[in-house]
């Protein structure tokens, strides 16, 4: 009843997930940072106050802090069906959830060039959005844990550098002719050539807590993808950085967020992660001010400053622990900020009480 009150008023916008206890949330097409808070901000508040109908609460995070996995039922589509025969363990342990922005590019060639480029920023990404340090109750030590699951499918993580749209068309239609995969969706890179769009996907970040923090991050992706657009249209790129180099720093964005340095490329060095955004901030400020969306950027150093829903889940549960909460209280003290997080600057009412969400 709940998921038949969302998608009704969501209007296909609000589906249901691989599991039951999850939704997915797409926001139409939108010409502006601005439209798309405006929609994202819609459509949670469909979110909350349907589930509030029923004693419900949803959370907008990449893990919740203690639910089971294997207590989670499967959503009865032939979609969710097959891959849960495909992936078995690995399907049954995919109670997490991803936030994915899109940036419309007309051009297939333009799109593989601006995704070769755009793998660079994965890990600064990952860092600024991790909203994952726990899983089943256990505090982790990982800032994103969801991605330390989602590795365990096939063809996740950073993808392959192709010369051209036809070179990636080849290796995925030979995927395709020999029967392992039955469609390009089934291509799960960090960062992809929708299959059902002409858009770059962003598929790295956790799923934001907070409705700003979202917004800005999508700005930041759509700033990036201009200023390496313009840079293309001035015969320049920004420089290809083999993927283990990479993947170290996306390491490190999983494990630390940004409490700790990352490799800086070009440098051959570790430096603060402070120092890179500052130098990346000012790489985008142009883009972000002809597209209005500089007030977005700036909030890049509010999440820096205060941390990330993992820094915060993890302050709620340390702070709970420390003033004597067990650590079953610790946990939906946890799931209690969470909740509040989720529904703050939605124009609607915050949910109360507790019990498990």
């Amino acid at each position: 009843m709940q998921l038949r009150a969302c998608t009704e008023l969501g209007a296909g916008q609000i589906n249901p997930e691989f599991l039951r206890s999850q939704l997915e949330v797409t926001t139409r097409v939108c010409h502006s940072v601005a439209d798309a808070r405006a929609d994202l901000a819609r459509l949670r508040a469909i979110i909350v106050d349907a589930a509030r109908e029923y004693g419900l609460a949803p959370i907008a995070a990449s893990t919740h802090p203690f639910a089971n996995a294997t207590q989670q039922l499967p959503t009865e589509k032939e979609q969710f069906f097959a891959l849960a025969r495909e992936m078995q363990a690995a399907a049954r342990r995919l109670m997490v959830c991803g936030m994915h922005v899109h940036v419309g590019i007309d051009d297939d060639d333009l799109r593989v060039d601006l995704m070769n480029q755009m793998s660079y920023f994965v890990p600064h990404l990952l860092a600024l959005s991790c909203s994952s340090p726990f899983w089943e109750g256990e505090l982790t030590g990982l800032m994103s844990f969801r991605l330390t699951l989602f590795s365990s499918l096939p063809r996740t993580g950073l993808p392959e550098r192709f010369a051209s749209y036809g070179e990636l068309r080849r290796h995925l239609d030979m995927l395709i002719r020999t029967g392992l995969i039955e469609n390009t969706g089934k291509m799960w890179w960090d960062v992809r050539p929708n299959p059902r769009y002409p858009t770059l996907e962003m598929r790295v970040m956790d799923c934001c807590t907070g409705i700003d923090d979202a917004v800005s991050l999508a700005a930041l992706v759509v700033c990036l993808v201009r200023r390496l657009y313009h840079l293309r249209r001035a015969n320049q790129s920004w420089r290809l950085y083999p993927n283990v180099l990479i993947a170290e720093n996306r390491w490190r964005a999983m494990r630390y967020s940004f409490d700790e340095q990352l490799l800086d490329l070009a440098r051959g060095e570790l430096v603060p992660f402070s120092l890179l955004m500052d130098e990346l901030i000012a790489a985008v400020r142009t883009d972000a001010e002809q597209l209005g969306c500089w007030r977005e950027i700036e909030h890049l150093r509010t999440i820096l400053a205060r941390g990330t829903s993992a820094h915060r889940q993890i302050r709620t549960y340390e702070e709970a622990r420390a003033a004597g909460a067990s650590q079953r209280e610790a946990l939906q003290a946890v799931v209690d900020f969470l909740v509040r997080e989720t529904a703050s600057g939605l124009h609607a009412k915050t949910p109360g009480g507790t019990g498990q969400r």
